[in-house]
């Protein structure tokens, strides 16, 4: 048959709700990581080594931080 759309479609207030999940983020742990870098690179004479050392000290937090997200909604 035929449809033009302007069937009725259910009520969304008698559907049940959708399970609450917060999930873990980890993006300010990664910007923590690279200014706490920042600074240690400044303070030892190499800024951007320090902002290095930090981005990849953040981005292996970041990435257990989702593992264990990952693992936690299996």
């Amino acid at each position: 048959m035929f449809r033009l759309g302007l069937e009725q479609q259910p009520c969304l207030c008698h559907v049940p709700p959708m399970a609450k999940r917060t999930p873990m983020a980890g993006g300010f742990l990664l910007m923590a990581a690279i200014l706490i870098g920042a600074v240690w690179g400044v303070a030892g004479g190499n800024p951007m080594k320090g902002i290095l050392i930090g981005t990849g000290v953040g981005i292996g937090v970041a990435l257990l931080i989702w593992l264990l997200d990952s693992r936690r909604r299996s």
